[in-house]
């Protein structure tokens, strides 16, 4: 029982000095991480500055500061772990990284993917923060790019979220990738009206529309003979936001229909002209002895 008891003691005694001599370790690895702490947030404020004036793109700043601060976590966790454990070598940390990084790159190919095409997309820049574009069905402002995903608002204020991947290989319309954009209004008159006269008066109209710009001029072409009008195409330039256009286009068509009504040219409906006949006089089951 004696030896049981002597023992417990020695091994209670063993770990004991092995605490007392691995303590100094231990606090200079605390003392690292809370100097990670604060050398990680010193790191993203001078990268966000630095970076405020070299980069262009607000979501390629906000990636270069996370990136900076998850790496300056990292280096201080491997120094920290290679001060408390004197036995772990930095060499060994790195092997076991390097494999443990090959089987989550397996089961994370999909994030990953997300995540190299978010990278591609802020440097390359096809669009910016604030751009109004089309990727498949879906249209909307683009609000941020992350890691993952692409946050566009759509003009009803609903959020939609595609894979950085998806809209990396996808083709993608910016509509607002240049400072005007072409509208193009269809117009039909009566076909008793004066084709000079009423390409001049969808002239002026459009050229007084609040919105509408003076430079590229407005163009009026004469695009075709329909069922019951001949028809019109008004071609405009605005701003290129959504808003812009849907204004500019209400405001040119209030002003094209006064226009024409001042001048009493009519924009007309569609006719249908109907024939009425006698069936009977053309059945040709009737029986060439009756009467018709």
């Amino acid at each position: 029982m004696m030896d049981f008891v002597k023992t417990i003691e020695s091994s209670l005694e063993e770990l004991l000095g092995s605490g007392i001599k691995i303590l100094p370790a231990l606090l200079a690895a605390l003392v690292i991480l809370m100097l990670t702490r604060y050398g990680a947030g010193f790191a993203r404020k001078l990268v966000t500055k630095v970076s405020h004036k070299t980069l262009r793109s607000r979501s390629l700043q906000m990636l270069v500061a996370k990136t900076t601060y998850v790496t300056a976590w990292i280096v201080g966790i491997l120094a920290a772990c290679v001060v408390a454990f004197p036995g772990l070598e930095l060499g060994d940390l790195v092997a076991t990284l390097g494999l443990s990084s090959v089987a989550i790159g397996f089961a994370f190919q999909d994030i990953f993917k997300n995540f190299l095409a978010g990278i591609l997309l802020l440097v390359q820049e096809p669009f910016r923060l604030d751009d109004q574009i089309v990727v498949g069905d879906y249209e909307g402002t683009v609000e941020r790019i992350d890691i993952r995903t692409t946050k566009l608002r759509t003009y009803t204020g609903e959020r939609v979220l595609l894979p950085n991947s998806a809209v990396f290989t996808s083709a993608v319309l910016v509509r607002t990738a240049f400072d005007k954009r072409r509208s193009d209004l269809a117009v039909g008159v009566d076909y008793n009206t004066s084709l000079p006269e009423a390409k001049e008066i969808l002239q002026r109209a459009i050229a007084e529309v609040q919105g509408v710009l003076a430079h590229p001029e407005p163009e009026i072409d004469v695009v075709g003979f329909g069922d019951s009008s001949i028809d019109f195409i008004v071609r405009y330039w605005t701003l290129p936001g959504m808003r812009e256009v849907r204004q500019a286009q209400t405001r040119a068509m209030i002003m094209i229909k006064q226009a024409l009504d001042r001048a009493e040219i009519g924009i007309p409906y569609p006719i249908r002209t109907l024939y009425f006949f006698d069936q009977q006089k053309y059945n040709d089951f009737l029986s060439t002895g009756q009467k018709m």
